[in-house]
C-alpha cells in the first residue's frame, strides 16, 4: 500500500515549490513520482495548427515531482506529517498520521 495516493492533499517539503500544498492528480508508482495540482509548473510550447483547430502559444502545465519531496497534509495539526501503516482488528490495513494517531482514510 502506498503512503501517498491520488486525491490526497500534500505539502512540498523540498525544492523550488517548498511549503506549497496541492491535491495529487496522478501517481507514477514505477518512477516514484506524482503530479500535484498547481505545483512544479513547466512551460509547454504548442505550435498552431489551423487544420486541427489548435491555437498555438505557451501553456503552463504541472510536471512530475518526486515522492520524497512530498508529505501528507494533516488537517488537525495543519502541518506536514509522516504516515505509518496500521492493521485494524478486522485485518484491514489503514494509513495513520504519526503525530496524533488519526486515520488518514476516513
Amino acid at each position: 500500500m502506498q503512503r501517498i495516493k491520488k486525491g490526497d492533499v500534500v505539502i512540498v517539503i523540498a525544492g523550488k515549490c517548498k511549503k506549497q500544498q496541492g491535491k495529487v492528480l496522478k501517481i507514477f508508482a514505477d518512477k516514484n513520482r506524482a503530479i500535484v495540482e498547481g505545483i512544479n509548473l513547466a512551460s509547454h510550447y504548442v505550435r498552431a495548427n489551423p487544420q486541427k483547430e489548435i491555437t498555438g502559444g505557451i501553456y503552463r502545465k504541472e510536471a512530475t515531482i518526486h515522492m520524497s519531496n512530498l508529505a501528507l497534509y494533516n488537517p488537525v495539526t495543519k502541518r506536514a506529517d509522516k504516515i505509518k501503516m496500521k492493521q485494524l482488528e478486522n485485518g484491514e490495513h489503514v494509513r495513520v498520521f504519526k503525530s496524533n494517531e488519526e486515520l488518514v482514510d476516513v
